[in-house]
């Protein structure tokens, strides 16, 4: 699947289009075949790590997550 990933904090330019390898469900988690996103403010602070407090629950030196986003439109894939 492809994805929209980032391994540093900084302006848009580090962001990027990657495949990546599609997520399995855990036990109590379900997979959502996702049609539409938002990028919203949170996700332009998480990308800056702006003001320095996000690093210290996103990462202090690189994010841990490589996928931004917390709002999506789609169907449920796998349960």
């Amino acid at each position: 699947m492809r994805a929209v990933v980032h391994d540093r904090y900084g302006p848009p330019e580090v962001l990027r289009i990657e495949d990546v390898p599609k997520p399995a469900p855990k036990e109590d988690e379900l997979l959502v075949r996702v049609h539409a996103t938002t990028v919203t403010q949170t996700d332009c602070h998480m990308r800056r790590a702006r003001p320095f407090v996000w690093r210290f629950m996103l990462g202090l030196r690189r994010p841990k997550r490589r996928t931004l986003g917390i709002e999506l439109s789609g169907v449920v894939d796998a349960v």
